[in-house]
């Protein structure tokens, strides 16, 4: 098997935030009809390269070994589902101060275990990177950085940061509050905010 760099990014601070994109990949998250955006493999796969963790070459491999074993890429997408709903519980409660479960730093520390396995040291032209192996025989190589992304931000001085939309609808977008001041309250001005404000203009002028 040749070993190669399905990867575009390395690990770094930036890529921490990739667990939180993750994390969001349902819309309403927080409500009591959230909107399922990974309804296959193939949709795991396009979530990947949208972030630029594929190249269109790997993204098209992936393609092709679901289909061939179409009931390991269910399985697997299964397996994410898992992961990425344990991620979300584990930073909706880190922005709500509420005490994280157990049972959703298991399925983050399991999938940990599996990462590590992957990791080595590679020389490149300039000095040494990390490098993932292995990815061209397993479908699950997506999950692998979003795992490393979210110890790595829960073991950030970034994690402070780390906040839920304020809609009161149940919007439940997570995200890096990196204003100055630490007051970003929603996912978007230009979304919630922008309601919250209509709907709290509309509250002032009845009253």
């Amino acid at each position: 098997m040749v070993e190669t760099d399905i990867f575009r990014g390395n690990l770094n601070l930036q890529e921490t935030r990739l667990c939180l994109d993750f994390a969001n990949t349902t819309d309403w998250h927080a409500s009591d009809h959230p909107e399922e955006s990974l309804n296959s493999y193939a949709d795991l796969v396009n979530w990947a390269t949208g972030v630029a963790l594929l190249t269109g070459a790997d993204a098209q491999q992936l393609r092709q070994m679901a289909a061939q074993t179409p009931a390991v890429a269910s399985a697997t997408l299964a397996r994410a589902i898992d992961l990425r709903e344990a991620v979300y519980r584990i930073f909706s409660a880190v922005a709500a101060d509420r005490a994280v479960a157990d049972p959703d730093l298991t399925i983050l520390n399991t999938w940990l275990a599996e990462a590590a396995g992957r990791l080595e040291v590679a020389q490149t032209g300039d000095g040494f990177a990390w490098r993932w192996h292995g990815q061209a025989e397993a479908l699950a190589c997506i999950l692998w950085p979003v795992a490393q992304s979210a110890a790595e931000l829960l073991t950030s001085e970034e994690l402070s940061r780390v906040k839920q939309c304020a809609d009161d609808r149940g919007c439940g977008w997570l995200f890096l509050d990196t204003s100055r001041n630490r007051s970003r309250r929603w996912c978007s001005m230009q979304g919630c905010g922008n309601r919250a404000k209509v709907r709290r203009y509309r509250r002032q002028q009845a009253a």
